[in-house]
């Protein structure tokens, strides 16, 4: 009588053969095939890199992802290889799971030599991807190798634990980007939500529709957009002096200080008294002070000329009284016209019985001055030094105070805020992203225990082309606030989302914070390693497949997912996409036989005029008409 023969799983790839940690060295059975494998009707590829396979061991499920595939493989010493054939898989452990139940991170066993692997079906996919708490999940895409089964994201560790969206360009990371953002503020489980994203260029403006403030210097309020201002009297004095006046040291900073202090202690923010008493008053209370009547205060000190009688003995304790006196005045200037005030020349006159001093303040150099006088005269600042409602008059007072300042930036309205600095002066982008951060931060920080607070509602901050103003060793106030946030922000409830095309460029402290990463393709060495050593060691090989990951395809790894998902980021909708799509050179023929549009290098040009592209340019407008 013949021997029955025994079923064969058909999922079935090998058994274990060596585990080494959490890596497991796999050996193929004869019996399995090359190419596909068929389980219940479904096709699934056998051995392939960032693929996953189930180990079961006693009553849970140990799962792995696919790092090495061949020769490679073998356990040993790399001479012993031919010996052992090719068929061999090296797997990574990521987590556990029950049959059935929610599947977690990390393992409590290890496999036993002997041990079956099996292919992960895509009923197996569907536990391990499946949100344990869809309240805090979103869904951000679909598994590339089981397109049916949606990628989903843990909002609490996305937002808590920092993100970093990292791509070549062309690879859909704006798109990227505008899905995560739009997925959360388009939700209405989260009616709450606060999202700030800082936009250099000027692509993300009609990304989120009504879902978005959008705040621009030179704003076009016909299309909904906010002027931007940032009231240079909520910076810190070292952040106002390096943003107004460049380097200041020794006599002119300690007057420059003693100045600010006096200021401070008698505004009126909003038209109200601060409440504060002078010694709670210090140099970096973000108090209103008039810059304009500083900049005429310190001019007129440094400039002043003082007479003394010619017939007076002319003893330094008599020089030093009459130069404290009243000051040869010719004008008197306008602080707010940025006219500058006029004293009588130090030269003698004739028949003139006094002669003119120089003031205790004369011999300084007064170059930050002069930068502070360009600065208040350059119509790009205005933003800074004269902020609407923030604007300060002579005596201190403000229309509005700083709560209003964050309502209308952080406030409930609508969840996202967009920043466009596509109109900031190059030179001063890294001092007001860095200011931005830290009013953003220290607001959120001291009232964590507030209502408004970050602990009670966290914020997102998103720092697009991060590595233009977050450089390796950069020691700019962008990234000192950003390193701050990212060492701090998670007790505090600010996190952070650095997007960027070239990670090799971005400070390595700061993305080595980031516990989630959604990276698409990216060609570079460079930038391949240094997304590379930000995740665990058990992982890194899986980044080899980054160049060759299609548009819009990412792999995401860390705190975020349940296990590494090669997803395919949902694409906006239309009319919901960044501004950020390649120039079309060759336009494509509709089916009429026409071109869909005009064009690009395919059609003659007619009417050419360069003068509204001139105009645009002067106004630092492309919408100028």
């Amino acid at each position: 009588m013949p021997t029955p023969q025994l079923s064969v799983d058909p999922s079935r790839l090998g058994t274990v053969e060596n585990v080494n940690g959490s890596s497991v060295s796999v050996k193929l059975s004869e019996s399995t095939p090359g190419g596909l494998l068929f389980v219940n009707g479904e096709a699934y590829r056998v051995g392939q890199v960032g693929g996953f396979v189930r180990i079961p061991s006693g009553y849970v499920d140990l799962y792995g992802v696919i790092s090495v595939v061949g020769a490679g493989a073998v356990p040993g010493p790399a001479e012993l290889a031919p010996q052992f054939g090719n068929r061999w898989l090296t797997i990574e452990l990521v987590g556990q799971g029950r049959r059935g139940t929610k599947f977690e991170r990390g393992i409590s066993q290890y496999p036993s030599i002997g041990d079956s692997v099996h292919v992960v079906t895509e009923s197996d996919l569907k536990t391990v991807y499946a949100p344990g708490d869809e309240d805090g999940y979103v869904a951000v895409g679909r598994v590339a190798s089981a397109e049916s089964i949606r990628a989903y994201l843990d909002l609490n560790r996305l937002v808590s634990r920092h993100s970093a969206v990292v791509g070549s360009t062309g690879s859909g990371k704006s798109n990227a980007v505008a899905n995560l953002l739009g997925v959360v503020s388009n939700n209405s489980r989260f009616k709450s939500a606060r999202v700030v994203l800082f936009d250099l260029h000027g692509e993300y403006a009609k990304a989120f529709g009504h879902l978005a403030r959008v705040f621009r210097v030179g704003a076009d309020t016909k299309i909904g957009e906010r002027e931007l201002h940032v009231p240079f009297w909520a910076l810190t004095a070292e952040e106002f002096i390096s943003m107004s006046m460049g380097s200041v040291t020794g006599t002119p900073l300690a007057l420059l200080q003693e100045r600010l202090l006096s200021s401070k202690r008698a505004s009126k923010a909003g038209g109200a008294a601060h409440g504060l008493t002078d010694l709670a008053v210090t140099v970096d209370t973000p108090l209103p002070f008039s810059v304009h009547q500083l900049w005429h205060d310190l001019l007129s000190l440094q400039c002043a000329t003082h007479s003394v009688s010619k017939n007076q003995n002319q003893t330094e304790a008599t020089r030093t009284y009459a130069e404290e006196g009243t000051p040869v005045t010719k004008a008197a200037g306008d602080s707010d016209k940025l006219e500058r005030p006029r004293f009588r020349p130090l030269k003698d006159v004739k028949d003139d019985p006094d002669k003119v001093y120089a003031g205790l303040y004369g011999e300084l150099p007064r170059a930050h001055l002069d930068t502070l006088e360009s600065k208040l005269r350059d119509p790009r600042m205005q933003f800074l030094f004269r902020p609407g409602e923030w604007t300060v008059a002579k005596d201190g007072t403000t229309n509005a105070d700083l709560d209003l300042l964050l309502a209308a930036w952080i406030g409930a309205d609508v969840p996202i805020s967009v920043f466009d600095l596509s109109g900031i002066p190059a030179a001063v982008v890294d001092d007001l992203v860095g200011a931005v951060l830290r009013i953003l931060y220290d607001a959120v920080f001291w009232g964590r225990l507030k209502q408004e607070g970050g602990r009670e509602r966290p914020l997102l901050i998103v720092l697009e082309e991060a590595h233009i103003y977050l450089g390796a060793q950069s020691k700019s106030r962008a990234a000192n606030a950003a390193r701050r946030i990212a060492k701090e922000g998670r007790k505090y409830g600010v996190g952070l989302m650095l997007v960027s095309q070239r990670p090799s460029e971005v400070d390595s402290t700061i993305l080595s914070q980031c516990g989630t990463v959604v990276a698409l393709r990216l060609t570079n060495d460079a930038d391949r390693a240094q997304v590379t050593s930000c995740a665990s060691d058990n992982l890194k090989s899986l980044f080899s497949m980054l160049p060759i990951l299609r548009t819009g395809e990412a792999l995401i790894v860390g705190e975020a997912v349940n296990m590494p998902i090669r997803a395919l980021i949902d694409r906006p909708a239309e009319g919901q996409r960044p501004d950020s799509d390649d120039p079309v050179v060759v336009v494509p023929m509709g089916s009429d036989g026409k071109r869909v549009r005009s064009g690009g290098w395919t059609e003659p040009v007619t009417d050419e005029n360069y003068k509204p592209l001139v105009e645009a340019w002067r106004k630092q407008d492309p919408r100028a008409g």
